[in-house]
């Protein structure tokens, strides 16, 4: 779609100062899908250079905010962590034609905090950390999980840039599962759980998203048995966490997250406690 109300592109390389009416493009799946009436500037990200998926020296895994869907599921493909089987799992997720793939990017896919977005499930069911820039050069840092806020919502300030995600090297050792439902054959999610079992202490953790209004990260410093799990997710989302749009209502996603919840649990730790 043309933005015919976009006046100016400037490379962000220039930090040129934020005003009213900016915003970042990266891939620009989103900006061009819909008519953005209230913008009058791009700023680009594309010539920025930053690697777009880095090993770091501790065993941790950097994503910048500009790496694309198809330059990620490359590297998970050939990728010898036991985590990465997950990375594919949720690019393959994405409701995108190869086209998307080439130009969507994880960032743009946690910016627009959308509960379906599968690089906001993939990161938070890691343990991922964001990294934000502000205008005036200063860093922060947030979990994923709390990074989004909900449908549609983040913690973002004006002009403020995500930058990378971190993935902890103790994350991406551990086991995974995942389970996805949508309510058609190419449908967007509707439901999808990812757990992750740690080896080194027994723990697990298991991401509710797509179903929820955000990301969902239960953390059992022992796995728990069906009835506890049970009673944690419907703590944690409550009454009002469940999102309700053409893609599943909510009764039908809490029974399909608690559903996919115990068959991961199960699967993770072999038939898990007794229940």
């Amino acid at each position: 779609m043309d933005l015919n109300t976009v006046l100016e592109v400037r490379d962000a390389r220039s930090r040129v100062p934020w005003r009213p009416g900016d915003a970042w493009l990266g891939g620009g799946t989103y900006l061009f899908s819909e008519p953005q009436p209230h913008l009058r500037r791009l700023v680009d990200l594309s010539r920025t250079g930053w690697e777009p998926v880095r090993e770091l020296p501790d065993g941790s895994l950097e994503l910048a905010a500009t790496c694309t869907i198809a330059r990620l599921s490359r590297f998970g493909r050939a990728w010898g962590a036991p985590a990465a089987p997950l990375v594919e799992q949720c690019c393959r997720a994405f409701l995108a034609s190869f086209k998307i793939w080439n130009m969507a990017t994880v960032g743009g896919n946690l910016c627009n905090a959308l509960p379906a977005g599968p690089m906001i499930s993939l990161t938070a069911a890691l343990d991922g950390t964001c990294l934000l820039r502000a205008q005036d050069g200063s860093l922060r840092r947030v979990k994923v999980a709390d990074f989004v806020l909900g449908a549609g919502r983040k913690d973002l300030g004006e002009g403020e840039l995500l930058r990378s995600v971190t993935l902890p090297a103790r994350a991406l050792a551990s086991r995974t599962a995942f389970r996805q439902a949508s309510l058609y054959g190419l449908g967007r999610s509707g439901v999808l759980v990812i757990g992750a079992l740690d080896p080194a202490d027994g723990s697990l953790a298991v991401t509710v998203s797509a179903a929820t209004v955000r990301p969902f990260r239960l953390w059992f410093p022992l796995p728990p048995d069906r009835d506890a799990l049970r009673g944690a997710v419907d703590s944690a989302v409550g009454a009002d966490g469940w999102f309700d749009d053409i893609h599943g209502l909510p009764a039908w996603r809490r029974y399909m997250t608690l559903r996919f919840a115990e068959e991961i649990r199960r699967e993770l730790t072999s038939g898990g406690a007794a229940g």
